[in-house]
């Protein structure tokens, strides 16, 4: 009982000391049971079957990650728990030179382990409770429903993991604690505040060459995500040559960077002598220098965290957006047609050949579904194909010069067949999507697309104007280049090129499909959701057999797949963005604190020389300042080129919505970096005032 009085003596007297482990800890608390409780708050809302699978999907995920989130967890919270050890080495020696055993001491530490974890766990999980109901609000507002149907929410599950994962990470501290006591000897317990870290000093000459050679390594590193970014996706092995030599150059800027900062310094001499500014830069050299490896890390993970957020944002905003955009009609149904005998090699059978001469309209008639008695307004299409256009022949005699200028194009489907549409039936779908319009000459041609990569390529050959023959006309193309444009309706830009053709051209011709796009006459998503079914469910019928299924898409299955893969990346994105922002700004705070913490005898000796304590606060703030900025200022800077890396990937979604993206994230880093940086500031101002 008098061990356990006197670890709440030792709590309540070093509540102060506690304060970045209390907060770390309640932040994580906070956001392991938040996004472990995402299951319980979209139970509560009306999502579709197909939704709920991508619910269910990213429900695991994020269970999944939980693991490698909790042992990033706890290697902070073990990492906080030496900070904490190395400030009170001198009152364990005390213990020790009174008589007390190292058992006895390991038992204080347990009992104030065990009552910082209840108290941090019972104050994250209501933080986290409180933080989900504004989640849930997000999730509701994510999903597009009602929020009429919002109630106050409660994951017994995440509870239960949450209590489980952190029960398992302080067990963990409590052994390491006992583990660093046992090791301890009196004396360098009772000396632990004499003790500094060995710096070796680095030949600034080597130094500043091995700064150019990073730099160098940056710039390989950041031309192949960039120029030649379709070279490295193709090959594995250049994805991690640009890996390599990003980690290795960011890990020799840091190795290289205090050993020439001081003597760069020292050259600008009112800089240098101006108040304690040569200090605070011995200072900050004396810490780099110390953690390069971690400096490397932490640079490294804020890199991922930026990328990983602005990502995500991106992605979310665009598929947002791209509903309203690519999704315009509340339904498109199309009907492959006109099938010949070499379909029955494919596994097609002859009824559904026979068949195949029939529309939309007739097959769904077929079925006793009469499509005009759901629609208020309609406009439809055909497609044609001709055997001797395919991609190649467009590309015409720059074919070899585009399979020449990008490792990535051999890989195109060269030998299929261009979908021709009439140029009247285009422009009727285009004004009722409410798109451009467009006139061709009678030997003209031109191709719209919206699928950045694909329209790329195409115009490399556009802009030689060759001709081409199509049905037996011979046409060349309008413009230089694809114009934006799309005839099937989809969440994200994937029309890789649509040829529209003078009418006559197509005359006479065989139809290749039948499209009928719409707007339904109903009101109730019930009653549109139930004939979406029917016509999805006409393979199960017993007359499916004898026709080709018609392919189906409509606005609510897009935005039923868009809001789910929305959700999945956003939740994912987040979860992994503000651990390892937590994570980084954690180890930079203690770090610190841990500096100041061996420092204060120097600061006593500057008062002694006549600093006074502005001109204290501005060195500490400077350094401080720099400590955080620097693997923050290189994340960015590795951030500009990452997220071009990023958004190639994405090129299937637009990107003009970067700026907002960007702009969310430097809100989240504020949020999370910029308050461990005030806490640390703060803190360490107290640590350094303490009379030693």
């Amino acid at each position: 009982m008098t061990l356990f009085k006197l670890a709440l003596a030792n709590i309540k007297k070093s509540i102060k000391d506690y304060a970045i482990y209390f907060f770390t800890l309640i932040l994580g608390v906070a956001i392991f049971y938040v996004f472990n409780a995402i299951e319980t708050q979209t139970v509560m809302i009306d999502i579709s079957a197909d939704t709920r699978d991508i619910v269910d999907l990213m429900t695991s995920m994020l269970s999944g990650i939980s693991v490698f989130v909790a042992f990033i967890l706890g290697f902070l919270i073990i990492y906080a728990s030496r900070f904490l050890m190395k400030r009170r080495h001198q009152e364990f020696g005390i213990y020790l030179l009174l008589g007390m055993s190292k058992q006895k001491i390991s038992l204080i530490l347990f009992f104030e382990t065990i009552f910082i974890g209840i108290l941090s766990l019972g104050v994250g999980l209501i933080v986290g409770i409180m933080l989900s109901q504004l989640m849930s609000i997000f999730v509701a507002n994510l999903f597009a429903v009602d929020m009429t149907q919002f109630e106050f929410v409660f994951s017994p599950s995440a509870c239960k993991q949450t209590l489980l994962y952190f029960s398992i990470i302080y067990v963990i501290v409590i052994l390491f604690n006992a583990f660093m006591v046992g090791k301890c000897q009196l004396i360098e317990l009772l000396q632990s505040h004499r003790k500094e870290e060995t710096i070796h000093l680095k030949n600034p000459w080597l130094c500043g060459g091995i700064f150019l050679i990073s730099v160098i390594l940056l710039g390989v590193a950041y031309s192949m995500v960039t120029t030649n970014v379709n070279d490295v996706l193709e090959t594995p092995k250049l994805i991690v040559m640009a890996i390599g030599l990003g980690c290795i150059g960011t890990f020799l800027v840091f190795w290289s960077l205090s050993g020439f900062l001081i003597k760069l310094v020292q050259k600008i001499k009112p800089v240098y002598f101006k108040e304690l500014n040569s200090f605070t830069l011995r200072q900050i050299s004396s810490k780099i220098n110390t953690m390069v490896f971690n400096m490397t890390i932490i640079c490294l993970m804020i890199f991922i965290t930026i990328c990983d957020l602005s990502s995500c944002f991106a992605m979310q905003t665009s598929l947002s957006r791209d509903i309203n955009e690519l999704a315009p009609a509340d339904i498109q149904i199309t009907q492959r047609m006109n099938f010949d005998e070499s379909y029955l090699d494919q596994g097609y059978l002859s009824e559904q050949i026979k068949n195949s001469v029939l529309d939309v309209y007739e097959v769904l008639s077929a079925f006793d579904i009469q499509l005009e008695d759901y629609l208020s307004e309609s406009v439809e299409y055909h497609v044609y194909r001709d055997p001797q256009v395919t991609l190649e022949a467009i590309l015409g005699s720059q074919v070899e010069n585009i399979k020449a200028n990008n490792s990535a194009y051999v890989m195109l489907p060269y030998n299929n067949l261009e979908q021709i549409v009439p140029l009247s039936e285009y422009n009727k779908v285009a004004a009722f999507y409410g798109n451009e319009t467009y006139t061709l000459n009678e030997n003209e041609y031109m191709i719209v697309a919206n699928f950045e990569s694909m329209a790329m390529v195409r115009d490399m050959a556009l802009a030689y104007q060759e001709p081409l023959e199509i049905f037996g006309h011979n046409l060349t193309p309008k413009y230089t280049s694809c114009q934006d444009g799309f005839i099937a309706m989809s969440g994200s830009h994937t029309n890789g090129g649509v040829l529209i053709v003078p009418d006559e051209v197509v005359e006479g011709q065989v139809v290749s499909s039948h499209s009928v796009i719409g707007n339904y006459t109903m009101s109730s998503i019930e009653e549109c959701r139930a004939f979406e079914n029917r016509i999805a469910n006409i393979y199960l019928d017993e007359r499916g057999q004898s026709y080709i299924t018609p392919i189906m898409d409509s606005r609510l299955m897009i935005e039923d797949n868009s809001i789910g893969l929305s959700a999945l990346v956003t939740f994912v994105g987040l979860y992994l963005g503000i651990i390892f922002l937590l994570a980084s700004a954690a180890i930079l705070a203690l770090k610190e604190l841990t500096e100041s913490n061996d420092n204060k005898e120097r600061y006593q000796m500057l008062r002694k020389l006549g600093a006074d304590e502005k001109m204290l606060n501005r060195a500490l703030f400077r350094q401080i300042f720099t400590f955080f900025t620097l693997p923050l200022f290189l994340a960015i800077v590795h951030s500009i080129f990452g997220i071009q890396f990023c958004y190639t990937i994405m090129n299937t979604y637009t990107t003009d919505n970067l700026f907002s993206s960007i702009l969310m994230t430097a809100m989240v880093l504020l949020v999370i970096y910029g308050g461990y940086f005030i806490l640390t500031y703060f803190y360490s101002r107290y640590i350094i005032r303490e009379r030693s």
